[in-house]
């Protein structure tokens, strides 16, 4: 991924607001517990769910089971929006991630990414990565996929990220 332009919007930001940096906003996508997906369903209405995902590789990467609902709005409709951040007005950053939902099938990526999940929440996401999808050895940690049932991998690499600071208000566009 190349470095992404960044400029700071004034017409919603304090007017003593600076741009959020490129390396701020990637140390929210890295630490995120949470992500909100956004998809369209067929009939054109949206649909939200919360979700795990990690970023690795420049892209957030998230599992789904291939009979959930995002995964039946995906194949119809890769456009997608990632929101995550916190509830407070006066701190912290809000991050908005759009991009391509492109489904992950390579065997050594789906390792290292299963590997991710694994760290990242101290062993309760615990996937195998094999055949082009992850499965769990148990339901535990609620994963997508059960010991006999395939988790869909999807990776979104963004085109365009907005990055939202409170307190100071400012609102920053990071274009790639």
């Amino acid at each position: 991924m190349s470095t992404p332009t960044t400029a700071l919007d004034a017409r919603f930001s304090a007017p003593d607001a600076s741009p959020t940096s490129w390396a701020d906003t990637v140390t929210v996508l890295e630490s995120a517990q949470l992500f909100w997906l956004t998809t369209v369903r067929a009939d054109g209405r949206p649909h939200v769910t919360p979700l795990v995902a990690v970023w690795v590789d420049d892209a957030v990467h998230f599992a789904t089971g291939e009979t959930e609902q995002k995964a039946l709005n995906l194949r119809a409709n890769s456009h997608v929006i990632l929101t995550t951040g916190t509830n407070d007005w006066e701190r912290g950053l809000d991050v908005v991630v759009e991009g391509e939902a492109v489904r992950n099938t390579d065997d050594a990526t789906l390792r290292r990414l299963a590997d991710a999940f694994g760290t990242k929440w101290d062993g309760q996401w615990q996937y195998e990565a094999r055949d082009g999808a992850f499965f769990s050895p148990t339901e535990a940690g609620g994963g997508a996929a059960g010991a006999d049932r395939a988790a869909l991998v999807f990776s979104v690499a963004p085109t365009k990220v907005l990055a939202f600071g409170k307190g100071t208000f400012a609102q920053t566009r990071h274009r790639f």
